[in-house]
């Protein structure tokens, strides 16, 4: 809730329903998942807290800053072997994607997976998803030392490559490269562009990437 560029954009109505809720459902559209709200346990964010009860969502909340430990504690607390990382200004998050990713990520026995387009992936800004595998989580909680560590989730891993089996999907969605088309939520001009996709009449929750290239 504490975004500088867009303040309380988790709860911003998007089409009816909180921009977490859309976030939410997409998710729900990813196999053999349990999804927790993983937030800050600073007073601004009581409200999510709330709302997560309101609406049978489970949440875990811990350090604003160390965002590694909080994700490692709530993995820790719900017992999760490997852990999807979604974050909560992403509404048009890929979920058929994430189930390749997922997949492939077992598969291939990888301690991090990745399809985001920070990795090179061809999907566009706000699509992608991350796997840690809980081991990873741990061997990161346990090495890390330098604070952008503990800022970032993967920042560890990505620097020490060579202690973790790797999996980075590049070519998700097709060869031709879309990671330039930005669908993440930061600014007010994010927040028009989703707003207009999710108001097409074309537009459904299940909608495949094709069709939301096109609607883009």
């Amino acid at each position: 809730m504490g975004s500088t560029r867009l303040p309380g954009k988790t709860l911003k109505l998007l089409k009816d329903k909180p921009l977490i809720m859309q976030v939410i459902n997409r998710l729900k559209l990813i196999k053999n998942c349990t999804i927790v709200l993983i937030t800050s346990d600073t007073s601004k964010d009581d409200i999510l807290e709330t709302w997560c009860k309101d609406n049978d969502i489970l949440c875990f909340r811990g350090s604003e800053n160390n965002v590694l430990e909080r994700y490692y504690l709530a993995s820790k607390y719900y017992k999760a072997d490997n852990i999807l990382r979604a974050t909560g200004d992403n509404p048009l998050i890929e979920p058929y994607f994430a189930n390749e990713l997922l997949e492939k990520h077992i598969t291939f026995k990888a301690d991090y997976s990745s399809n985001k387009s920070e990795i090179g992936s061809n999907l566009p800004d706000g699509l992608g998803i991350e796997i840690f595998t809980f081991n990873s989580l741990e061997t990161s909680m346990s090495k890390s030392s330098q604070e952008h560590h503990f800022e970032h989730v993967n920042e560890y891993i990505l620097e020490n490559k060579s202690l973790f089996r790797i999996y980075k999907d590049s070519n998700i969605g097709g060869l031709i490269d879309k990671s330039e088309i930005r669908l993440t939520v930061d600014t007010p001009e994010d927040f028009s562009v989703v707003e207009n996709i999710f108001t097409k009449k074309d537009f459904t929750l299940n909608i495949s990437y094709k069709k939301l290239l096109e609607l883009v």
